[in-house]
């Protein structure tokens, strides 16, 4: 089932926005998945949802809020912080069920995420538009943003391509992606970044081996 028009909206040209977070995974829910710099970096990794205000910011880059409906989603939070941040933690949750539900097979994580799914359908009403059946919000409320993001996360463990989900082949990145290159061998979250990093690095390990070099 389809979800709100503006989640079904492809985000706007990257040059209207200032992007603040990644758009390579293959689909936006993917993309919320790499809301974590180096998920398997140990101390390094870092969170980059860290306010309500990116969590709005990463639903206004990926299409899933309009600018008026992030305008009144900011003001409400300034008036309640507190439901804000939880809400802000609902999500970073439902995002990181949905990560061990993907590569672990977690079945606490699917019933959790299930149960989040449960709660974002009751806040919302089937709405016929532009030809097909949608979710829509009731309300503009703080909890928005959460229940879109469910509700598009349940929709990505439905896909019938994610034989094709792949996680960034270095050591601490853990950033993922659908590989749809023809012969499935995409190994890097970027070329330039990951890919570019650990080939300089396998270079310099060969080279040391040549010289005998400690």
């Amino acid at each position: 089932m389809r979800d709100d028009p503006e989640s079904a909206r492809a985000p706007r040209r990257r040059e209207e926005l200032m992007v603040r977070f990644g758009h390579i995974a293959g689909d936006r829910m993917l993309d919320l998945v790499n809301t974590v710099a180096w998920r398997l970096g140990g101390a390094e990794r870092s969170e980059c949802l860290t306010s309500f205000a990116d969590v709005v910011a990463w639903c206004v880059e990926s299409g899933l809020t309009g600018a008026d409906e992030a305008a009144v989603l900011l003001d409400l939070a300034a008036r309640d912080g507190a439901r804000a941040e939880r809400e802000r933690e609902q999500v970073v949750a439902a995002r990181e069920k949905v990560y061990r539900l993907l590569f672990d097979d977690d079945p606490e994580a699917a019933a959790d995420l299930a149960a989040m799914y449960r709660a974002a359908i009751a806040d919302a009403d089937l709405a016929r538009a532009d030809g097909r059946w949608q979710w829509r919000d009731r309300e503009t409320d703080l909890g928005l943003p959460r229940r879109r993001i469910v509700r598009g996360l349940l929709a990505l463990t439905q896909r019938d391509d994610l034989d094709r989900l792949h996680q960034c082949e270095d050591a601490a990145c853990g950033w993922v992606y659908l590989d749809t290159s023809p012969r499935r061998n995409r190994r890097w979250c970027s070329t330039k970044d990951c890919g570019d990093r650990n080939r300089s690095r396998a270079y310099y390990a060969r080279q040391k081996a040549k010289t005998g070099r400690p």
